[in-house]
């Protein structure tokens, strides 16, 4: 019977990987052919039905469903802070937090289709290998997304990170944030516990999905503001895993 089970996994998992490479391909060059030409808030709103459509293919396959606990601010815009354990939520929250920019290592800019539309989508891309030039990057390139009427949406540990395990957080973030005057907001989610960091077979269950209240900035210092949020999202992570 486990091997059976493994096997129906692997199947699944590996028809959700077939369609998801399917979406990303169509939505990459059709968005490229007729939308590269209009603003963000309209382009946009192009790339992430493609999101869209990689959740729902995800959970038709594999599923995997979502319970979201919260909700967001009704005022734009905000920097969202978010646990990074897989693929999943930078599927998931690049739709829900439009209009949004994402903060991404450059490198991801350099793969066919997939990287297209991340430029597409404004995604704000670092040089990891340079934490000083990553930090001013990620400071100018956001406060000019922020002023644009985008959310930023940074994911401060940087990587991934296997579930139960905590990352170094950043300050970048919060930095932004406070030079910015807008309002934080913490993120987490047990993704990892269904799309592994590391493993190709996604396991079916529900994502629960918890959203902070917003945290205002001004006054703050981006050191004591990133601990809190640190700790917050960790306590969060530990109650849903």
């Amino acid at each position: 019977m486990a091997f059976i089970a493994n096997s129906l996994l692997t199947i699944r998992s590996a028809l959700f990987f077939t369609g998801y490479a399917l979406i990303t391909v169509f939505i990459s060059v059709t968005g490229l052919l007729f939308t590269s030409f209009l603003p963000f808030h309209i382009r946009g709103r192009y790339f992430v039905l493609g999101n869209a459509a990689i959740i729902y293919w995800l959970r038709i396959c594999c599923g995997v469903k979502t319970e979201i606990r919260g909700s967001l601010p009704k005022q734009l815009p905000y920097v969202a802070m978010a646990k990074h354990q897989s693929q999943w939520e930078t599927f998931y929250l690049q739709w829900y937090l439009f209009p949004v920019a994402t903060v991404v290592k450059r490198e991801l800019f350099n793969i066919p289709f997939f990287g297209w539309a991340l430029r597409m989508m404004n995604a704000i891309g670092i040089d990891r290998s340079n934490p000083r030039a990553a930090m001013r990057q990620t400071m100018e390139q956001g406060l000019a997304r922020l002023n644009n009427k985008y959310n930023v949406l940074i994911f401060p540990e940087g990587t991934r990170t296997p579930i139960g395990t905590r990352g170094r957080y950043a300050r970048s973030g919060s930095g932004m944030a406070i030079a910015a005057g807008v309002p934080v907001v913490a993120i987490a989610h047990n993704g990892g516990k269904l799309w592994p960091v590391k493993g190709l077979r996604i396991m079916p269950g529900t994502v629960t999905l918890v959203i902070g209240e917003p945290i205002a900035t001004e006054g703050r210092e981006s050191r004591e503001l990133t601990l809190e949020i640190e700790n917050w999202i960790e306590a969060q992570c530990e109650l849903i895993q």
